[in-house]
């Protein structure tokens, strides 16, 4: 009777949070708001943190239920926490209005112009390994620059991958805006 009642308790007491979450779930801060040891949630809006916490209430019901008590003991001990750090975090609500916003209009332009210079520094580098191993005598030397040559590759393939995206996303934002 007395895990019934603490059930009952933890349930009163989610139902009570997400009441209190309802008119601030949706807002977003600049970053994740808790750390991952005490939520899986990565995430900016207290929504996403309380259906984690629905859904450790309803493992712990389930694990009372089946009767593993090491599991129903961690759980417990876990879901507390998470309640308590909601709670803080709600009593702060009115603070996290004044926390700076990501910036969203990113200048895809500068992105576009940087990796280009990237790619352009990359090409160089390689013609550079290219005319340095074929002057090269020793096998060692020549393996060195063999396996610079092959990470190079690999840097200019996702340098150019990276430009492919950025073209993308420009022509996307242009179709959105004509």
């Amino acid at each position: 009777m007395k895990t019934a009642a603490l059930l009952q308790a933890l349930d009163a007491r989610v139902a009570e949070l997400a009441q209190a979450i309802a008119p601030v779930s949706l807002q977003r801060a600049s970053q994740a708001r808790f750390d991952r040891k005490l939520f899986s949630t990565h995430s900016t809006q207290l929504k996403d943190y309380l259906t984690e916490v629905q859904a450790n209430l309803a493992q712990l019901e389930l694990s009372v239920k089946v009767g593993r008590t090491e599991q129903v003991a961690y759980i417990a001990e876990k879901l507390v926490a998470q309640i308590a750090a909601l709670q803080r975090e709600l009593a702060t609500v009115k603070m996290r209005k004044n926390d700076p916003q990501p910036v969203v209009a990113e200048n895809l332009y500068e992105k576009l112009s940087t990796h280009q210079d990237y790619e352009r520094r990359i090409q160089i580098m390689i013609s550079d390994r290219e005319s340095q191993l074929s002057i090269q005598v020793t096998l060692a030397e020549q393996q060195k620059l063999q396996k610079e040559l092959a990470a190079l590759e690999g840097r200019l393939q996702r340098c150019r991958q990276a430009l492919t995206r950025i073209e993308r996303a420009i022509e996307r934002r242009e179709r959105g805006l004509s």
